[in-house]
């Protein structure tokens, strides 16, 4: 159980908590909320023992073991596999000190220490770390290179991974979901419902809070308050509470007006049924949960560009790439005035690459690419908070592309951004992740532009921002391209999806759950496996009957394989059995026959660790061997 009672939290002159409470229950799983600067990330210091609290009590288990993700990476000549090992710190103990006593030829140690390994899990822990990285979106060979090759996300990736390998009985998670893909995600979710211990998770992603949560944390005016359920149930129990006081519910009544008029606009122009009953439904929820963020600190819209042009782009037969490299074949793809297409696809499929073709950054290998006469561009991209000059306030940033505009009106603008005061005149230097993904939001809104191109444009931003720049897009009448985690967003302001994968881009005719399923099913296609006739030549029974003729040769060795771990692993099993009887000698136990007690117990240790390997080797024997059958059936 985790108990803060009356605690007061403070960090130099900014109080976070004052009085707060809070109980938590080993094995709950809880979603801590609240504003940019209001104490989350403090309050898990608190947790780690990084920070004293000012005043009242903060309890835990002195027995827990507590794991987070960090936010650093300091060694860079790790393998990457190697680093995530070391996430559990107790395994890697053992593992020097058996290292140690097989230096000193110490027998008994030696003996202790498998003990010990083998209660660790140490012998399916490379596996289960390989098996982590993969689920993060790493391939067999990106886990045996270097820490230091990988750039910064897919370190977070890594930190990631080595928190999720530590065991642990409270895990602390702050924004984890920030450098992953959709996939990444889906799979993160689901290895999370099955974490047994107690879940403490800092997330701007309301889906991934629903998906994962069973409480939510919020931290507000300086207090604690727990709700029950995830996400959505949070902001219909706060607008409950919102909606009783006069303030907000006149801007509920704003609101409401505000989403009545797009839903209708929706309902009139969506074909699609399955999708647009899908988006209804969002906006319809958004409509009800208005007084939950009655006091964002957002407010803003996309100014409407003052022409326009049908079609805004036209991609015709198009090859996509990098130099000689080829990402996508044969893409089609017209963008007409209110378009609305969320892209999906695995990770590195193309929907980069096909965004930045879209807006000039790449050139076409080849087909044609026509753009419209009024065609306006807003491209959102990481790269570009990189190109922020960090010597210039907001209000410079803007003035440079409004040069004649009053400078009251700037400061409005960016007010809806929440640069406002004295922030608005100070240098992005300092600027966190968030206020600048916010600041080159409002650039490109302020630009009207006809054409959203939007990269990853949630990342970094919290939930009042998200939700602000939900609405925005809702209300925008241009066309909008999106590649989003978020899928919230995508849900809210998508009217069809395209999927881009194997080197082609097509229209998805399904929801989200729909690719949830399509990835699960094209994560098993790509299991190595046997060369197999291409589609191509499905009628060619010449090739398939060759086919057929090339899996059965590959059996052969394969089976007989598997028999022959088979059958060592049976001679091993026998060993031990012999040894365990030899062991349950309560004569073996005396002080005469110490050192064949020894000896006997590091030949155990060394056949447990035998056993260990030869099942592992079985198993992948007997998986690929069905994979072969299954092949082979296939094909006949």
């Amino acid at each position: 159980m985790i108990r803060l009672q009356n605690l007061t939290l403070q960090r130099g002159p900014q109080r976070l908590l004052e009085g707060a409470e809070l109980t938590l229950h080993a094995g709950q799983k809880v979603g801590l909320i609240g504003a940019n600067g209001a104490g989350k990330s403090s309050l898990f210091a608190l947790l780690r023992g990084q920070l004293g609290q000012d005043a009242g009590d903060c309890y835990l288990p002195a027995d827990w073991r507590i794991a987070h993700m960090r936010q650093e990476v300091d060694t860079l000549d790790r393998l990457a596999v190697d680093y995530v090992l070391d996430g559990d710190v107790h395994l890697r103990k053992i593992q020097a000190d058996l290292a140690a006593a097989e230096d000193a030829h110490d027998g008994t140690a030696l003996a202790r220490l498998h003990s010990e390994l083998d209660s660790a899990d140490g012998y399916t822990a490379d596996a289960r770390a390989r098996k982590l990285l993969a689920g993060l979106g790493f391939t067999s060979e990106q886990m045996d290179r270097r820490v230091g090759d990988f750039s910064g996300g897919w370190r977070m990736r890594l930190n990631l991974a080595q928190a999720l390998m530590c065991p642990s009985e409270l895990l602390l998670l702050d924004e984890p979901t920030n450098h992953l893909d959709l996939d990444a995600i889906l799979w993160l979710e689901e290895w999370l419902k099955g974490y047994p211990g107690t879940l403490l998770l800092i997330s701007h992603d309301r889906d991934f809070l629903d998906a994962v949560v069973d409480n939510i944390a919020h931290l507000e005016q300086r207090k604690l308050t727990l709700y029950r359920g995830g996400y959505s149930a949070f902001e219909r129990t706060r607008a409950e509470r919102l909606a009783q006081q006069q303030q907000a519910f006149e801007k509920q009544q704003a609101q409401r007006a505000h989403m009545e008029k797009y839903i209708a606009r929706f309902r009139a122009q969506a074909t699609k049924a399955r999708q647009a009953q899908s988006r209804i439904k969002a906006l319809e929820r958004l409509e009800e949960l208005a007084p939950a963020h009655v006091d964002s600190p957002f407010d803003f819209a996309f100014r409407e560009s003052d022409k326009i042009s049908s079609p805004l782009l036209n991609l015709s037969e198009a090859r996509l790439g990098y130099g000689d490299k080829s990402v996508l074949e044969k893409v089609k793809l017209q963008l007409v005035p209110g378009a609305r297409i969320g892209l999906l696809g695995p990770n590195g499929a193309g929907k980069s690459t096909l965004i930045k073709t879209l807006s000039g950054d790449l050139s076409l290998l080849a087909g044609e690419l026509g753009r419209g006469e009024n065609l306006a561009i807003g491209y959102f991209a990481q790269h570009q908070l990189d190109s922020l000059d960090p010597k210039a306030s907001p209000l410079l940033h803007l003035a440079r592309i409004a040069p004649a505009e009053r400078e009251q009106t700037l400061r409005d603008f960016l007010g809806g951004f929440d640069f406002r005061g004295e922030r608005c005149d100070e240098p992005v230097l300092n600027f966190s992740g968030g206020e600048k993904a916010r600041l080159a939001l409002a650039l490109i809104a302020w630009q009207k532009p006809n054409l959203l191109l939007l990269d990853e444009p949630t990342n970094h931003l919290d939930l009042e921002m998200r939700l602000a720049l939900t609405l925005a897009l809702q209300e925008f009448s241009g066309a909008v391209v999106v590649v989003s985690h978020d899928r919230h967003l995508l849900k809210s302001t998508t009217d069809e999806f395209f999927l881009v994968a194997d080197g082609r881009i097509r229209e998805f005719d399904g929801d989200l759950d729909d690719y949830a399923r399509w990835l699960v099913d094209f994560r098993a296609r790509q299991t190595p496996s046997a060369p197999s006739a291409p589609a191509g030549d499905k009628t060619d029974k010449r090739a398939q009957r060759q086919a057929a003729a090339a899996l059965r040769q590959q059996l052969a060795p394969h089976k007989r394989e598997a028999d022959k771990l088979e059958k060592e692993l049976g001679k091993v099993h026998e060993q031990l059995a012999e040894l365990e009887q030899r062991l349950g000698d309560s004569a073996l136990y005396e002080a005469a026959r110490k050192d064949e007690l020894r000896d006997l117990l590091a030949r155990q240790a060394t056949l447990k660790t035998r056993e260990s390997e030869l099942e592992e080797s079985w198993l992948l024997a007997l998986e690929t061997l069905e994979e072969l059958q299954r092949q082979l059936e296939a094909s006949e």
